[in-house]
């Protein structure tokens, strides 16, 4: 099967390698869409995937082969490639170390990420795609799937006022779970045109251009001089984390959900008055999967809006697209179709 593979020092190589055979409790999925991640591209830009690998995980596709027993699924199903619930005995990286950390443990690397004609799973980790969710559409599941898990473990409440920094794939997609939640307004942080207009499109009601304009200043003067209730840092680069501390209300709440990967300057004595609630959300559950993906299929989060032609590429541009998303500019969600 054809796959991009990661050589090191920031090159991926698209070639030939073997295309795996699904034992027992195990299915091989035919990969029809795969969306690049923002971990994916600080795995490339620092230089931490390991050599011989092959990464990616937002992936859309059908199910090409089954193992010895497996019953649950039939060749032709479309699927995404997580979401399913771990049987017992079965734990993730998070779970099987207490002092997990994702810088360090993140990328164990392999050779059987999505980035592929093909991936190799056990059988309880797919989940199906509904009828009404194109495959497209459905490559970004995942990446929905951290957004709704930051809402909902957020503090947001029917009638709040929201603010999102940065209007990324995951900031766009957590704005629209936040009115999905009941938000009554949000707000945006964001320079880059295409992804401000973006927001804009999908029910921003303002948008803060931080290079243009003090973010701190006008996001408290857009929520009457208090500040929003909660605020997702879906950045997680520069002032952004101390922006959100200094912008939100006294006891509200600062989400990180972006990974930083550069140490981030704090102030505390400017807003640690306010005592403001502080938490990180990383990943998601299985049960976060299923909800996004209702929500994809009900409307109430567009996948598509995060898409135009121009975000379709070949595996063979792999490289360009990755060397262009370490500073990105226009770029919303880049999808591979394979």
């Amino acid at each position: 099967m054809k796959a991009a593979v990661y050589h090191g020092a920031r090159r991926f190589e698209v070639t030939e390698i073997p295309t795996p055979e699904p034992g027992p409790g195990q299915v091989l999925v035919r990969v029809n869409h795969s969306a690049i991640c923002g971990t994916d591209v600080h795995a490339f830009m620092y230089d931490i995937a390991p050599a011989g690998s092959v990464i990616g995980h937002e992936i859309a596709g059908v199910i090409a082969a089954v193992g010895p027993g497996v019953e649950r699924w039939q060749v032709g199903q479309r699927v995404v490639a997580g979401g399913g619930e771990r049987p017992g005995g079965v734990t993730g990286l998070v779970d099987a170390n207490p002092r997990y950390n994702y810088r360090t443990m993140g990328f164990a690397g392999g050779t059987n990420g999505g980035y592929a004609e093909y991936q190799l799973l056990a059988d309880w980790r797919p989940t199906p795609i509904p009828d009404s969710v194109p495959d497209a559409a459905a490559a970004l599941t995942e990446p929905c799937s951290v957004a709704v898990q930051a809402v909902r473990k957020s503090a947001v409440r029917l009638g709040d006022t929201v603010a999102v920094i940065g209007a990324g794939p995951i900031g766009l997609l957590t704005m629209q779970a936040a009115r999905a939640a009941g938000a009554a307004r949000v707000f945006v942080s964001e320079p880059a045109p295409a992804r401000a207009e973006a927001a804009r499109k999908l029910g921003a009601a303002a948008v803060v251009n931080p290079r243009e304009e003090d973010p701190v200043a006008r996001l408290v003067e857009l929520s009457g001089g208090r500040g929003p209730d909660v605020i997702f840092d879906c950045a997680g680069i520069g002032a952004t984390l101390n922006q959100a501390f200094d912008s939100t209300r006294p006891a509200g709440q600062v989400v990180l959900v972006a990974v930083p990967w550069e140490p981030l300057p704090l102030e505390p004595a400017d807003w640690m008055a306010r005592e403001v609630e502080f938490r990180t959300s990383f990943a998601s559950d299985p049960v976060d999967w299923r909800i996004a993906l209702d929500l994809i299929a009900s409307g109430r989060i567009s996948a598509d809006a995060l898409m135009s032609e121009a975000s379709f590429i070949e595996l063979e541009q792999i490289q360009e697209a990755f060397e262009s998303l370490m500073q990105p500019s226009t770029q919303l969600q880049v999808v591979i179709r394979l």
